[in-house]
């Protein structure tokens, strides 16, 4: 595997945003949180892709913070960037913003960091470049990828354990 130049977390930026139409919401009116997780696994992918220019598989999931509901008719922006690197993998953080489209009132509703894997068209892993963060935001998150990295080792452990201990039974 050979090293790749390091790239500004900008350049990975991507930007989706839709309209919370009737099928997108639940029985209060709000949107379904499958749907925003959705939508923050898709601009994730995303801007992993524009990172390694390569394919990008989501290998985690740390959470989906849901700050405050998304109501219908509302427009729905995610904002999606790299935020760190280590060999194959790459933290993604996702910011769920919604608008009121009468008032333009914006509303910071989700939050989620998700980790990818890069790998090539035989399924290996692949390199990725580095990140230089520029901006105080993306210093802060940079700063707190070690840190968060680890959690995920160990919270990964755990899970193999458990799935160890129930296997492919029944529960």
């Amino acid at each position: 595997m050979t090293t790749k130049q390091a790239k500004f977390c900008r350049e990975s930026r991507a930007i989706k945003a839709a309209m919370v139409l009737p099928p997108d919401i639940n029985n209060y009116n709000t949107m379904f949180g499958g749907k925003v997780m959705l939508y923050i696994d898709d601009i994730a992918a995303i801007a992993a892709a524009r990172h390694a220019r390569t394919t990008c598989v989501t290998a985690s999931t740390d959470s989906v913070d849901f700050l405050h509901p998304i109501g219908r008719g509302e427009s729905v922006c995610l904002e999606a960037f790299v935020t760190w690197t280590n060999r194959t993998s790459i933290e993604v953080f996702v910011k769920v913003v919604a608008e009121n489209m009468i008032s333009g009132e914006r509303t910071v509703c989700a939050t989620s960091f998700l980790t990818f894997v890069a790998i090539d068209v035989k399924g290996e892993k692949q390199m990725v470049p580095a990140v230089i963060p520029e901006t105080e935001l993306e210093q802060f998150l940079f700063e707190g990828a070690p840190a968060r990295a680890m959690k995920r080792l160990e919270k990964r452990e755990q899970s193999k354990a458990l799935a160890k201990r129930f296997g492919a039974r029944s529960l």
